[in-house]
């Protein structure tokens, strides 16, 4: 990592937790390629009921309220929603949050669903006996699963297997939701389990949540860095990541797979955020070293399994002799109609389409050469404040795939380029998956590839989002071109009154689905009726 700074800045301030706080937010801004951990933001879903209320009734929270009489359940990583929608299948309880207000019984009672509080057909007490069962089976999910598979066999003997094969599907969700064995400490404990599993490029991140001396949920992250790992920042990272987004329901106790360096940091960063005393220590002997050994051969195992699997990106690093395996693939397409409406599009692929990274752009270049070439130029002034990926996929031929080093060279700027050039039968592209010879250009030499090379069709893909999204794009600026030139052919109506009918519907669609009276409000009755007329027609 040093070798590759050009530049150290630092700021100074008063303790290591002013300094921790500070290097979370600056991750969060400047989304660094070696802090893989704190870029996003996940926060997990909590099962909350307000015993206060007369008819109390479940419900999934993200945010979590310091308030008497709010119970909280959880975490819960990745089973929230199956396990609140059969609390509702196996107990009567208010089904929705507007069943209360009504005044007379509603579907669910003639289902047998709800007992009908919203006009007395049961009493506070009756009801808050309900409430706590669903309470004691939220606890101990076996009670759940026992009581689903009873309903499911039910189903069958009905021969109603659509509602036994959503049975089946919940009652599978809820016992995946735990990857451990369901172990009870003697003492009804609340802990956390924290453990870094790393093996060449991979590491896993295992977290076990236990309340009340029982394992309720545990969740699992798997990371690739071409980079490679430190253990001791993983820890860090993981425990301010999470902790960061769900510090009210903090443990007293958190265990740990290993010793890292300045868990006295973190824990005085903990205690900032719930003024609460929070113990991070890695047990050697007892049952919370079973524990953690229980967490630790989990992440074994999970990582294990991540390694077995046959890895695209090692593939395509290895046959087109990339510098880095390509986790991190900006993929880039332009698209245009005879030179109108010509845009550029962005797509990234990390491990999934990451969409939220797409970005468009309009373009001003008229041939496809000058359009690539503006659209990787303005790519790379956003280098300033991202962090580079570890390969460019150019929708384009050796040509581009010229143009993008040279750019790249220019700027100073290390990046492996793959660029993917489509085959043409009479002078037509051809798209059809699985029989489209595409042809990949790298900067030693261009690859013909079988149709069904998963490495091929892997990379198609990649190239097929970035054209959807180029297209898209193009689309919607060509519609807003058109119904613009046809306004515009109207006596009287200039930009001037374009831009102020834009002012106020907000899109050309919007404008032509408009009423008389909608217009006269932002122009003159005259016009008004000239435009309503015209649109109309």
């Amino acid at each position: 990592m040093i070798s590759e700074a050009k530049e150290i800045r630092y700021i100074l301030l008063e303790n290591e937790q002013d300094a921790l706080i500070l290097e979370n937010s600056l991750i969060k801004e400047l989304n660094p390629k070696y802090n893989i951990l704190l870029r996003d933001d996940k926060t997990y879903p909590y099962i909350t009921i307000n015993l206060n209320d007369d008819f109390p009734r479940f419900e999934i929270s993200r945010k979590i309220i310091k308030e008497k009489g709010l119970k909280y359940f959880g975490p819960f990583t990745n089973s929230s929603k199956d396990i609140i929608n059969s609390i509702y299948l196996l107990f009567n309880l208010v089904q929705k949050k507007n069943c209360l207000n009504s005044k007379k019984a509603c579907l669910f009672h003639q289902m047998n669903r709800c007992h009908a509080p919203c006009v007395g057909k049961i009493s506070k007490e009756e009801y808050r006996k309900i409430v706590n069962k669903a309470i004691i089976a939220l606890k101990d999910r076996k009670i759940m699963v026992d009581l689903l598979e009873t309903k499911m066999q039910s189903a069958v003997q009905l021969q109603n297997y659509e509602e036994a094969g959503n049975l089946r599907d919940k009652i599978r969700a809820i016992k995946n939701s735990l990857h451990v064995s369901d172990i009870d400490l003697a003492k009804l404990e609340n802990i956390d389990i924290f453990c870094v599993q790393i093996k060449d490029n991979l590491a896993i991140v295992m977290k076990i949540f236990m309340r009340d001396g029982k394992i309720i949920s545990t969740d699992h992250n798997i990371l690739k860095n071409t980079q490679g790992f430190e253990k001791n920042e993983l820890y860090k990272r993981a425990l301010l990541q999470f902790y960061k987004n769900n510090p009210p329901l903090l443990c007293k106790q958190i265990l740990i797979g290993d010793d890292f360096e300045n868990k006295d940091e973190i824990e005085n960063y903990l205690y900032s955020l719930v003024n609460k005393k929070v113990k991070i220590y890695h047990p050697k002997i007892g049952e919370k070293a079973k524990l953690v050994e229980l967490s630790k051969k989990n992440a074994h195992y999970l990582l294990s399994l991540e390694l077995n699997k046959k890895d695209i990106n090692i593939e395509i690093q290895k046959l087109f002799d990339l510098s880095n395996i390509p986790y991190n693939i900006e993929i880039f397409d332009n698209s245009h109609l005879g030179g109108i409406a010509t845009v550029g599009a962005m797509v990234v692929w990390e491990e999934k389409w990451q969409k939220n990274k797409y970005r468009k752009y309009n373009l001003h270049s008229k041939d496809e050469y000058s359009q690539m070439k503006e659209l990787l130029t303005r790519r790379i002034k956003d280098f300033k404040k991202d962090s580079v990926p570890d390969l460019w996929l150019i929708d384009g031929g050796s040509t581009l795939l010229k143009l993008a080093n040279k750019l790249l060279k220019d700027n100073d700027i290390a990046l492996d380029i793959l660029a993917i050039s489509k085959e043409k039968l009479d002078s037509k592209s051809v798209r059809s998956k699985g029989r489209a010879k595409d042809i990949i250009h790298s900067n030693t030499r261009s690859f013909n590839l079988s149709t069904t090379d998963k490495r091929l069709q892997f990379l198609q893909k990649l190239r097929d989002e970035a054209h959807r999204f180029a297209i898209s794009f193009h689309q919607k600026k060509k519609r807003k071109i058109d119904l613009s030139d046809k306004l515009s052919t109207i006596d009287g109506v200039g930009h001037a009154t374009i831009k102020k009918l834009l002012s106020y519907f907000g899109t050309y669609e919007a404008i032509y689905k408009s009423e008389l009276e909608e217009l006269e409000i932002v122009i003159n009755q005259k016009l008004a009726k000239k435009i309503y007329n015209f649109i109309r027609c």
